[in-house]
């Protein structure tokens, strides 16, 4: 059934769908798994819940236009799927897969004739305009000192100051790991004692009481942030094996069970954002990198590069496009570079007056910039050093609070 009422048209469904330089849009929400569309027809898709298989029309004439729409921001998450019933797309007959799995994209296809078929006159992506802001402060938090965990916490201003002592909560310990989650806070998990407990930062930069712990206990694994406010536990040990095990940590810090891991298993590695959405883990036990998709999906080995080491530290920087890793082993000051496509680069020599040092921690602050502090050189220490939106480090700041090792850090908070 369809007729004309006034400026509006009613569509197959009976829904009374608005007028919009030529094309009327289907005004309910398409959320099944597949969907016939109409030529003359724009379809608002959302993939919120699964993934979309959309049928164009078995006959088309030239100029039939068709819009779709990521309606929720999720086909990077849940595809949609093209099949053109038997037309030919593209030049290319209906014997291949059309996926679309970029969030925020619009597809206006055009029929052209029986030889091209369905053409895409536009395949565009529209940026999220009202992005989280760059996040502004850090805590460093927990940590050791001669084998004895504590539960000291030190914020760090939206100027890269770091504060002194404050009374810790939670399960005093080290060898932890850490990523920020929900834009503007962090999560504390796992460390010494092979424990799977873990404390929330909220974005005023109050550490929570000790959540019971999902996963295997473990400690000396390695953390990072993806999909923009969700993050990853990955690896470890429990003393008598590594592991890949990953854990992922969803926008409102909730820690899932293990998930089967990806990589060579391994300790005393680390890991930091890239290209605003993905993460990436680096160096360990063994000479590896694994990326991380903006969904959390962590990929096989990549061969390392640069000087393999282990207990070394890694955060992003300059709004999460760019990560660097630092130090590690007994006192070497080198550092590697992440580009926005998370390739990382080969060593840089040390910095005149920065200490290298081992089981450090690092994480980013003040919207673009990064810093790193704590560790040991032989004896434990609380020196820092400011790492500035183009990755080069500063040389040392006398330290601020307990000297010790092992310590984890996460940024939190919109506000400066």
């Amino acid at each position: 059934m369809s007729g004309t009422i006034g400026s509006n048209i009613l569509s197959h469904s009976g829904i009374v769908a608005e007028t919009a330089a030529g094309l009327n849009w289907v005004s309910d929400v398409v959320t099944a798994s597949t969907v016939t569309v109409e030529a003359g027809n724009g379809y608002w898709i959302n993939t919120t819940s699964n993934a979309c298989t959309i049928t164009l029309p078995a006959s088309a004439e030239a100029g039939d236009n068709i819009v779709i729409v990521d309606y929720a921001r999720t086909w990077g998450t849940n595809a949609v799927t093209l099949d053109s019933n038997g037309l030919n797309f593209q030049g290319q007959a209906d014997t291949f897969t059309v996926e679309y799995t970029t969030d925020g994209q619009s597809v206006n296809l055009i029929y052209s004739d029986s030889t091209k078929g369905w053409i895409p006159l536009e395949d565009d992506v529209v940026a999220l305009d009202h992005g989280n802001p760059p996040t502004q402060r850090a805590a460093f938090v927990f940590g050791q000192v001669g084998g004895t965990g504590k539960n000291i916490k030190n914020l760090v201003g939206s100027n890269g100051v770091i504060a002194s002592d404050a009374t810790g909560v939670g399960t005093a310990r080290g060898a932890l790991a850490a990523t920020s989650y929900g834009g503007d806070k962090g999560v504390f998990a796992y460390g010494s004692g092979y424990t799977s407990v873990s404390n929330l930062l909220n974005n005023s930069g109050v550490i929570s009481a000790d959540v019971t712990g999902v996963g295997t206990a473990r400690d000396l694994l390695a953390a990072a942030p993806f999909g923009g406010d969700k993050g990853v536990f990955y690896g470890g040990s429990d003393g008598q094996q590594s592991f890949n095990h990953r854990n992922l940590v969803s926008n409102v810090g909730v820690i899932a069970s293990n998930a089967t891991g990806a990589g060579t298993a391994r300790y005393v590695l680390a890991g930091c954002g890239f290209g605003g959405d993905q993460g990436i883990f680096g160096f360990g036990d063994s000479h590896k990198t694994n990326k991380v998709s903006n969904t959390g999906v962590v990929s096989a080995d990549i061969t390392g590069t640069g000087t393999n080491r282990t207990a070394l530290t890694a955060t992003s920087y300059n709004d999460g496009q760019l990560g660097i890793f630092l130090f590690g082993n007994s006192t070497l000051s080198i550092t590697n570079l992440v580009n926005s496509s998370g390739v990382i680069a080969a060593d840089t020599s040390g910095v005149s007056g920065v200490t290298g040092r081992r089981m450090p921690s690092a994480t980013n602050y003040g919207g673009d910039k990064a810093i790193t502090a704590f560790g040991t050189t032989g004896s434990v220490t609380n020196l820092s050093n400011l790492i500035s939106n183009t990755g080069v480090v500063s040389a040392d700041t006398t330290g601020v609070g307990t000297a010790r090792e092992q310590v984890s850090a996460s940024s939190y908070s919109y506000s400066a």
